[in-house]
Order: C-alpha cells, then sequence, then structure tokens
C-alpha cells in the first residue's frame, strides 16, 4: 500500500518535475556531450585531392582547455566524398562547453592529381596549428551533435605560378543535434541506484553519481517510461515514472526524487 501511494504522489507530481531545462544551462556545461565528426565534399573538377588527416583539435571559448581527440586518422580522396558519402573521424564523448573552433590538423601526405599526374599539394601551416573551421557551438551535457565539415575543393585550391598547386580551405561547418538526455536527482545521496529509461525495445541506463545526481545521456526523441531503483539489498521499492518527454537537442530535467 506504502508504495502505491508512493508511486501515486510521484504519477501526481510528475508535471511539476519534467521540464526542458533549455532556458536553464547552469549544469548543462558540466559533465560530457557526445560529439561526432565527419568529413565531406563538394565536387572539383580534378582527378583526386588527397588529405593526410593526422588529429583533430577542439577549442573551446570561456578558458577551457583544447581537447585533442583521438580519431580515424588516415589519407583520404576529398573527391570520393561525394554525393552523400562522407567518412567518420570521430564519435565519442567531449566535454561539454561552447566550442570555437575545430582544427584538422594534416600530415605531409597530401596531393593532388591533375590530367593522370600526381602533384605535391602545399598546406601552409596546416602541419602546426591545422586547418581553422570556426564553429561557435555551445555543447550541452548528455546531448549527441553530429558536425558535417563540408570541404568546397574548388574554391579550397590555388593553383600557383610555377605550376604546383597549395591547399586554402573552404570549409563549411553544420551540426545538428541528434538526441535529448534525461537528467534528475535521487536522494538520499550515496546510494547505488540505477536509472532506467525505456520506450518500446530502447533501454538506456545509467547510475546515480555520489551527490545522487542522474544523467541520461543520447536518448532519441521520445516518449519514456523512467524507473529508479536502489540496490536490491535495501529493500526500497522501484518508483516508475510515465510518459517522460524527450525532445532532440534539449535536456528534460525530472526534478529530485526521495526514496
Amino acid at each position: 500500500m506504502k508504495s502505491l501511494l508512493k508511486l501515486s504522489l510521484i504519477a501526481l507530481l510528475f508535471i511539476g518535475f519534467v521540464s526542458c531545462s533549455s532556458n536553464d544551462d547552469s549544469n548543462n556545461n558540466e559533465g560530457n556531450a557526445k560529439l561526432a565528426i565527419r568529413l565531406t565534399d563538394a565536387p572539383g573538377d580534378y582527378d583526386a585531392v588527397f588529405i593526410d588527416v593526422k588529429e583533430v583539435v577542439v577549442k573551446y571559448n570561456n578558458g577551457q582547455d583544447d581537447v585533442v581527440l583521438s580519431i580515424n586518422s588516415g589519407v583520404y580522396d576529398l573527391l570520393e566524398l561525394t554525393a552523400g558519402v562522407n567518412v567518420l573521424l570521430f564519435n565519442d564523448e567531449v566535454p561539454a562547453g561552447n566550442i570555437s573552433q575545430i582544427r584538422l590538423v594534416l600530415g605531409e601526405e597530401n596531393t593532388i592529381v591533375v590530367d593522370g599526374q600526381t602533384l605535391p599539394l602545399a598546406t601552409p601551416s596546416a602541419q602546426q596549428s591545422g586547418l581553422k573551421i570556426q564553429v561557435n557551438e555551445n555543447l550541452d551535457a548528455g546531448i549527441l551533435y553530429e558536425f558535417m565539415l563540408d570541404f568546397d575543393v574548388d574554391k579550397s585550391i590555388v593553383s600557383q605560378g610555377n605550376g604546383g598547386y597549395s591547399l586554402k580551405p573552404v570549409i563549411r561547418a553544420t551540426t545538428v543535434a541528434e538526441s535529448g538526455a534525461i537528467s534528475g536527482k535521487v536522494l538520499p545521496a550515496g546510494m547505488l541506484t540505477m536509472v532506467t529509461a525505456i520506450n518500446g525495445p530502447l533501454e538506456i541506463s545509467t547510475y546515480t553519481n555520489l551527490q545522487g545526481n542522474f544523467l541520461l545521456s543520447g536518448v532519441p526523441n521520445g516518449v519514456y517510461t523512467v524507473t529508479i531503483q536502489a540496490d536490491l539489498n535495501l529493500g526500497i521499492p522501484p518508483l516508475v515514472v510515465n510518459n517522460v518527454t524527450v525532445v532532440q537537442g534539449e535536456v528534460t530535467s525530472m526534478g529530485e526524487f526521495n526514496l
């Protein structure tokens, strides 16, 4: 009976608990966001354009440290990355925050093929500081963002007077928030508590931290049933909250729960 009463109270209070935190970013820059970076290209009038991608650096605003990403490095022919084809350079977590630039750091194996002839492709400063792509995008914790780095080869290749070629890249960066997230807090803090969101066959779980906070990240659009289950050895019945709505690009805050 007590369990049923508790669940009924949770259901009644749910409307007050669930709100989108897009207007309250106080906690959204703490923790990690999920980031995917893809490379693609607009066609150019050459046989091939090979660039040697060594690493990607994400530069932050507001004094946050830069992050060097461990990427899928390699030599890529930009002219093969057209008509919807792209290469996934990175897909992992990064610190949340406001990023100013993405920099592609290139190696030395950059070449261009013109009329069947392979020629060196000069890349001034690209091996040191990287190709700078202005972004100015805020990454909220728990949200999956996908960046598409779109080269414009025709505008990026410069023919030099000595018959050589250099790369002065024109790159357009677009981003899409691909998921949402669910946050909340479970009290008393310090208990090992699992939080699970279910929508049909999709099930996403996490645990609370020492302060009792939880964040279910990378959650697709939809309506979820969220179950909060303390350590079974404690004998505390689970709390079940229905109709938790997740919106792409937003963090749905469920507020606090007392077990």
